[in-house]
């Protein structure tokens, strides 16, 4: 099994890129629905949550650790009833957007926990077992490369939206 400190690395540099993916999808204009953003930024809110589990404990199990970010994300949530004067200020800002929301709402655990879920899934998938080769590698196909695959070009027009 690799090193606790290279896993560590690793899932530190996932928990950055779903920060990233996070705050690309909630405040980039990317053109998404507003419930695309709003969703989608929970879930990898969720799936964030997830990784900082792992990094605090990288060797426990995939389900304890879903349990554990499943019940921090609850929480937090949870914490969004609880209003005093300098709470509500630092929800106002950006910081506080982002760390601790503004607004209850059950449809954020729904999210949370589906971003955990697809964390956990993906952790599973890609740790060793017993020291022997990945999930993913024993799902792989055997001879994938022999396979002859040469796609057909594909050939992209623009043409004008017709708005009648």
């Amino acid at each position: 099994m690799p090193s606790l400190r290279s896993r560590r690395l690793h899932l530190f540099a996932a928990v950055l890129a779903v920060i990233a993916m996070g705050i690309s999808v909630r405040y980039l204009p990317l053109g998404l629905p507003r419930e695309v953003v709003k969703y989608a930024g929970s879930v990898l809110w969720g799936a964030m949550v997830y990784g900082l589990a792992a990094i605090v404990r990288p060797a426990a199990p995939v389900g304890r650790l879903a349990v554990a970010a499943g019940l921090v994300a609850v929480l937090v949530e949870l914490f969004r009833l609880v209003h005093t004067p300098g709470l509500d200020a630092f929800r106002l800002t950006l910081a506080g957007q982002l760390l601790l929301g503004r607004i209850f709402s059950v449809w954020n655990v729904v999210a949370y926990a589906a971003g955990i879920g697809l964390a956990a899934g993906l952790d599973a998938g890609t740790r060793q077992l017993d020291g022997r080769r990945r999930i993913a590698d024993k799902l792989a196909m055997p001879g994938v490369a022999e396979i002859n695959f040469k796609p057909y070009r594909a050939t992209i027009e623009s043409r004008p939206a017709d708005f009648s």
